[in-house]
C-alpha cells in the first residue's frame, strides 16, 4: 500500500472507532470540508494558467494538496451540478434537472452517509437556489443544520433576500463549528459570489473595475481564505480534507452565451478541483487525467469507509490521489435547461480527446487542436460520433424509471434527437431573458420590460418574454395588459400553470371573475396542489355567488394548509353564503379564541352569523369588539 493510503486510511479508520471506543494509538477521525464556488471558471484561476487575477487562498490550497488540471462537472446550472456533487449522480440519475425539483429520498447524500459514521454535519449556502424550503427540496437530508435564508425578509435588496456575501456564509459556518466542537465534521460551505450580477464589495469592485467578475472571484477568494484561517487558529486544518471545486463556469460571452445554464462547451463545464489531504500528504500534486464532480461524493465515501450508496455514476479518486491514477475518464453532459424555453436538450461526451455534443445540428471538437470548440468537425459517419452516441444509449438505457426528467423528449440515438429549436440559434434570446430576469430581481423593471421587448423582436411567440412581461404588468398594477400578455403565453405554452395563475391574479384584480376562474381552473389542472390557486379561487366562487363550490375549494386549501386564517375566514364567508350558520358559528368562534384578539374580519363575520341566527346579543358584542379592534388598527 501507498504511503498516502497507509496515513489516510488510519486516519479515517478513527471514525469507526469514535463510535465504538477510542483507541489511542489511531488519530482522530479527520473532519471533511466541502467548498463549492459557484460559477468558477478554471481559467480564471491563478494556479491554473491565470496571470490577471488574484486568488492567493486557491493557491496555497492547491500547494498544500492535489490539484486537477481537468475536472468537469455534467451540468451548467447551479441545482443540477450540486446534486451531482452531493450524490455522485448524473442529472438523469438523480431527476433535479430544474430548479424546485426535489431531490428524491431514494438517492442518498454524502451527508446521509456520513452520518452512518458518526459525522456532525452542516451545509452553509450562499443563493437562495439552494434554498431546500423552496428551490432546492431536499438537499438538506442528512445535514444535522441546513443555513437556509430567512422565510421573510424585509430588505428589497439582493443581499440577505437572494445571496449573502462569500464573508457572510463562511462566518456562519465558522460560528456553528465553535458552537460544535466535537466531532469528526462533514461541513459544506457554497460561495455564491462569482455568480452574475458581478457586484464585488470594496476594495474589490475599485481593483478590479474593468473585470469586475474577476473581482467576485477574488473576493469568494478571500472569504475561502478566513474559512482557511479559521481551520488553521481552530486546530482543524491539519487533520482535515478539504475539497474546494466549482459547480460549473461562466460563458462570458463566448459562443455568444454571457452566462452560463445552456450550452455544453469547455467555458462552463471545466471546473478547478483541489483536495487538501490530512497532514498534507502528496501536497503540490498535479493531476491532469480527466475526471468528474460525479467522483466527489464516492471519493468522500471511499475514504470514510462509509457504505457507498446502491447506484453511483462517479468512482472514487483515491488512486489519484495516491498518484496511482493517471487514466482519463468520460465525462457526460447534460441541460435539459433549454427545455424551459421551449427549446431542445442537450448531451455531451467528452473523451480521448474530443468532445461530441448531440443537438438538432450535432458538433464535434478535437480538443487537442480547438480548445475554443470553433471548428466544429461534425460528421454522421465518425466512429468518435457512433461511438459517443451508443455511450449516451446505454447511459439513457442504465437510468432507472423515474430518474430522468419525462418532460425531456430528446433521446441519444441519431435522427431522433428533438424537433424543437437548436438553443444556438436561441442565445441571444437567452442572455435577453436572463438578462431580464436579473432586472426584476433588483428592482429594475423599465430594463427588464427593456429587455423582453427585444425578445418579441426577435420571436413575438416567446412564451417566457410574455409570461416575464404578464408579471410585470401584474406588478405595476396593469392588470388588464397583464393578464392579456399571461393569456398570450397560456396559449402558446397551454401547461404553464405559472402563468395561469398569474392570470388567473390579474383578471381578479381586473375585476373579470369569470375569466379569472377559467384561468385558474386550468392552473389547477396542470398542477393541482397549489395553495394559492385554491384559495384565490374560492373567493372568485364567493364573488360568483356559487357558495358550494367556493366550499369545495377552501376545503381543499385547508387539506395543503389545515392552519391557514385566511383559507378558514373563507370557508367560514362561504357556510354563510350558503345559509350554513352553524358550521359557520362553530368555525368562527374556534378562529375567535385563536385570532379573535387580532383579527377584525373574524368577529364582523361571527356577529353577522349570530345575527343570521336570532343571537343579537352576541351579535352586538361580537360587533363591538370588532369596532373596538378597528379603533386600535
Amino acid at each position: 500500500m501507498k504511503p498516502l493510503l497507509v496515513v489516510v486510511s488510519l486516519f479515517l479508520s478513527g471514525v469507526s472507532s469514535v463510535a465504538r471506543s477510542t483507541a489511542p494509538s489511531k488519530p482522530s477521525a479527520p473532519d471533511f470540508f466541502l467548498v463549492t464556488i459557484d460559477t468558477l471558471r478554471a481559467d480564471h484561476v491563478h494556479c491554473y494558467g491565470y496571470a490577471n487575477g488574484l486568488t492567493p487562498a486557491l493557491d496555497a490550497l492547491a500547494r498544500d494538496g492535489v490539484r486537477f488540471t481537468n475536472a468537469f462537472t455534467p451540468s451548467p446550472i447551479t441545482n443540477t451540478s450540486h446534486a451531482s456533487i452531493l450524490t455522485g449522480l448524473l442529472p438523469g440519475s438523480h431527476g433535479v434537472t430544474d430548479f424546485a425539483v426535489p431531490l428524491a429520498s431514494a438517492h442518498p447524500t454524502i451527508a446521509e452517509l456520513l452520518k452512518t459514521r458518526g459525522y456532525r454535519t452542516a451545509a452553509f449556502i450562499g443563493a437562495v437556489i439552494l434554498d431546500s424550503r423552496s428551490l432546492a427540496p431536499g438537499f438538506d437530508r442528512g445535514f444535522d443544520f441546513y443555513d437556509n435564508f430567512p422565510e421573510h425578509s424585509s430588505t428589497k435588496w439582493r443581499w440577505g433576500r437572494l445571496e449573502r456575501r462569500g464573508m457572510d456564509v463562511v462566518s456562519h459556518a465558522e460560528n456553528w463549528l465553535a458552537k460544535h466542537p466535537a466531532g469528526p465534521h462533514f461541513v459544506w460551505v457554497h460561495l455564491y459570489d462569482p455568480h452574475d450580477p458581478y457586484e464585488p464589495p470594496a476594495p474589490f469592485a475599485q481593483t478590479y473595475k474593468d473585470r469586475l467578475y474577476d473581482g467576485e472571484i477574488a473576493y469568494a477568494d478571500s472569504a475561502l481564505a478566513h474559512f482557511i484561517g479559521y481551520l488553521k487558529t481552530s486546530g482543524k486544518y491539519q487533520n482535515s480534507l478539504v475539497v474546494v471545486l466549482a459547480d460549473h463556469g461562466e460563458g462570458l460571452g463566448e459562443h455568444r452565451e454571457d452566462t452560463h445554464g445552456i450550452y455544453l462547451y469547455d467555458s462552463t463545464t471545466h471546473v478547478p478541483l483541489i483536495v487538501k489531504l490530512p497532514g498534507r500528504e502528496s501536497a503540490g500534486t498535479s493531476i491532469a487525467a480527466q475526471v468528474r464532480t460525479v467522483d466527489i461524493a464516492p471519493t468522500l465515501l471511499d475514504l470514510a469507509g462509509a457504505a457507498a450508496p446502491a447506484k453511483s455514476d462517479g468512482e472514487s479518486l483515491r488512486g489519484y490521489l495516491s498518484g496511482n491514477g493517471n487514466v482519463s475518464r468520460p465525462v457526460f453532459g447534460e441541460s435539459d435547461y433549454p427545455l424551459r424555453f421551449g427549446w431542445a436538450p442537450l448531451r455531451s461526451v467528452r473523451k480521448d480527446g474530443f468532445k461530441f455534443i448531440e443537438a438538432p445540428r450535432p458538433e464535434l471538437y478535437d480538443m487537442n487542436r480547438d480548445a475554443a470548440e470553433l471548428n466544429n468537425q461534425y460528421v454522421a459517419s465518425d466512429t468518435r460520433v457512433e461511438n459517443s452516441r451508443a455511450m449516451l444509449a446505454e447511459l439513457r438505457a442504465r437510468e432507472t424509471p423515474g430518474d430522468a426528467s419525462t418532460e425531456s423528449p430528446q433521446s441519444d440515438t441519431p435522427g431522433s434527437v428533438s424537433a424543437l429549436p437548436d438553443p444556438k440559434d436561441k442565445i441571444e434570446e437567452q442572455n435577453l431573458l436572463h438578462a431580464a430576469m436579473m432586472a426584476s430581481e433588483d428592482d429594475r423593471p423599465a430594463d427588464a420590460r427593456k429587455a423582453l421587448e427585444k425578445v418579441l423582436e426577435i420571436d413575438a411567440k416567446s412564451p417566457t418574454a410574455l409570461h416575464q412581461l404578464g408579471e410585470l404588468e401584474l406588478q405595476a398594477g396593469d392588470y388588464a395588459l397583464a393578464a392579456q400578455h399571461l393569456k398570450n403565453a397560456m396559449a402558446i405554452r397551454p401547461d404553464d400553470a405559472a402563468a395561469a395563475l398569474l392570470a388567473g391574479e390579474a383578471l381578479v384584480k381586473a375585476h373579470d371573475p369569470a375569466g379569472a376562474r377559467d384561468a385558474l381552473e386550468t392552473s389547477l389542472k396542470r398542477m393541482p396542489g397549489q395553495f394559492e390557486a385554491r384559495l384565490l379561487l374560492g373567493n372568485v366562487y364567493l364573488e360568483l355567488k356559487d357558495a358550494r363550490t367556493a366550499e369545495d375549494q377552501f376545503e381543499a386549501a385547508l387539506l395543503l394548509r389545515s392552519e391557514n386564517v385566511e383559507a378558514q375566514i373563507g370557508l367560514a364567508k362561504a357556510h354563510i353564503s350558503d345559509r350554513n350558520f352553524a358550521d359557520a358559528i362553530q368555525s368562527l368562534e374556534s378562529l375567535s379564541k385563536a385570532h379573535g384578539k387580532n383579527n377584525a374580519e373574524v368577529l364582523h363575520l361571527l356577529a353577522k352569523a349570530y345575527s343570521a341566527v336570532g343571537k343579537e346579543r352576541e351579535a352586538q358584542q361580537a360587533e363591538a369588539k370588532a369596532k373596538l379592534l378597528g379603533a386600535k388598527d
